[in-house]
């Protein structure tokens, strides 16, 4: 059997960074991060982190909130670090108190009670921020070396896959809108014996 051999640095030689994302390589068999897309929330020296964009989960906010009387936000797995804590992203840094600016028009963290109330209120666009139980995160220099062994792609941001609802292609979507070698890889089988 002949397995597809590719050298993702040699196709896109761009290194993770905060505000970027980065997607997981086409046959990674892991149940966390198979075809995952992972937007950077931090990354330096002594470690990193994101949130898992991709990985919708069968449950909405008001079952884990009951305060929130909206019904039909959806939640996301971010990832196994901390997977019973609840976290967010948004772009609400101009209402939400103690909001962390990541990059451009995207925020981490802020007052919950706050959202809650304006959420309920109306206030907020539900669309404007996207909640997750757990996070992605990795030791010093582990990031870097899971890049090194081929087994993530860093592509710059394109703000409109952070706050999509239907995610179930985002992995596919996001590779063919690069086109190129990206598109090839997009149409990789997760299991190359199907190639």
């Amino acid at each position: 059997m002949n397995l597809p051999t590719y050298n993702l640095s040699k196709i896109n030689n761009l290194k993770p960074q905060k505000g970027n994302l980065i997607l997981a390589e086409p046959f990674m068999d892991d149940d966390h991060f198979g075809r995952s897309v992972i937007f950077m929330c931090e990354h330096h020296n002594d470690g990193s982190y994101g949130f898992i964009l991709n990985n919708q989960l069968d449950i909405n906010l008001d079952e884990l909130v009951p305060e929130i009387e909206f019904k039909s936000i959806k939640i996301y797995y971010g990832g196994p670090v901390h997977s019973s804590n609840l976290f967010y992203l948004h772009q609400l840094g101009h209402l939400i108190e103690n909001s962390v600016k990541i990059c451009d028009n995207i925020w981490t963290s802020g007052d919950f009670n706050q959202i809650i109330e304006f959420i309920n209120m109306g206030i907020i666009d539900t669309k404007k921020i996207k909640f997750f139980l757990g996070y992605s995160g990795w030791e010093k220099n582990q990031l870097l070396r899971e890049f090194d062994s081929n087994s993530w792609i860093a592509l710059n941001l394109l703000e409109e896959n952070i706050f999509k609802e239907n995610t179930q292609n985002l992995w596919k979507e996001i590779l063919n809108k690069r086109g190129g070698k990206m598109k090839a890889i997009a149409n990789f089988p997760v299991n190359p014996i199907d190639n």
